[in-house]
């Protein structure tokens, strides 16, 4: 029998609790009694405790009690976790119990506990997009991709915001016992089937990044107005009136990714847009969102969201 703990603190967001604990709990219908999974709130206050919709859930151990390592533990986040401060003696627990898991990780926001707790190094992760910037800036190591609903590196799962949960869970799930459970449960629950990865959380690259009235901020609506054009450095330097040099390392600065990085992204993001509102030909999406050709319309795809574009379109799309 597996464990599957989820860590909570006063301020979690409870469908960040209930929507994985749900999936683990429906997959017990249909697997042996010795497949089922246990599953326990671990608190890291003592009682009852306050989600933030006013609800209150009572764990069934505190960090303290806790001396067995789960098979999954996961932490849960919370619109507050970004900005609060867990004690010494709960980090220095998650950071030993993670340790020793075979499978670890957070739901939304709730990767931040994990950076504290220095759990995290150049890993792979995402979060809630809403908290994105803010982890980058933090922890600059990490190499987060903030437009995938999930991501797994080795040990660590990591997953985008609130029903993403959901949607990591049914993941595991497959991995423990096949694609058809996770279908079984995914029906139970009335969400969509496993979505993939990669399927963008947000269209971060439709919203600004930075002072609205700034040369980088300028330079990003041209890209967004202007995707099937080349869109080189030179290009970006002069609509920014700068230097090459001098742009690329305020562009950086200010935005927090590269110039072609930006660029890459907010292509991939138009293609993924085109894919879930018409059936035009896959060439077609790449000329208009600046790719060479279809063939590196699905490499740049594939390699940044996980799904091929085909894929993608039949999942969500058209």
């Amino acid at each position: 029998m597996k464990t599957v703990a989820i860590v909570v603190f006063p301020g979690v967001q409870a469908l960040d609790v209930s929507g994985p604990l749900d999936v683990f709990a429906e997959s017990n219908r249909f697997l042996l009694p010795a497949q089922h999974y246990r599953l326990e709130l671990i608190g890291l206050t003592r009682g009852a405790v306050p989600c933030s919709n006013g609800m209150m859930i009572t764990p069934q151990r505190h960090f303290s009690e806790v001396a067995d390592t789960p098979d999954l533990l996961l932490v849960a986040g919370g619109p507050a976790l970004p900005a609060q401060c867990e004690s010494d003696e709960a980090l220095a627990w998650l950071r030993a119990a993670c340790g020793r898991a075979p499978r670890y990780g957070s739901i939304c926001n709730g990767i931040f506990p994990l950076a504290r707790a220095g759990l995290l190094q150049d890993d792979i992760v995402t979060t809630h997009w809403n908290d994105a910037q803010a982890l980058a800036a933090r922890y600059p190591a990490l190499r987060l991709e903030a437009d995938r609903l999930y991501v797994q590196h080795g040990r660590l799962h990591t997953s985008a915001g609130v029903t993403a949960g959901i949607d990591l869970s049914l993941y595991l799930l497959a991995q423990d016992h096949g694609p058809e459970v996770a279908l079984n449960v995914a029906k139970r629950l009335v969400v969509f089937t496993q979505r993939a990865g990669g399927q963008s959380q947000f269209s971060p690259f439709l919203t600004p990044f930075v002072e609205e009235t700034s040369a980088v901020a300028q330079v990003q609506q041209y890209v967004l107005g202007h995707l099937s054009r080349d869109l080189g450095l030179a290009e970006l330097a002069a609509v920014a009136r700068m230097s090459r040099r001098n742009f690329s390392r305020v562009f950086r600065r200010d935005a927090g990714v590269t110039p072609a990085e930006f660029v890459e992204s907010a292509r991939v993001d138009a293609a993924r847009a085109r894919l879930e509102r018409d059936g035009s030909p896959l060439k077609t999406v790449a000329y208009e969102c600046g790719f060479r050709d279809a063939r590196h319309l699905r490499e740049v795809f594939t390699r940044r969201l996980g799904v091929s574009p085909s894929h993608y379109r039949a999942s969500f799309g058209f």
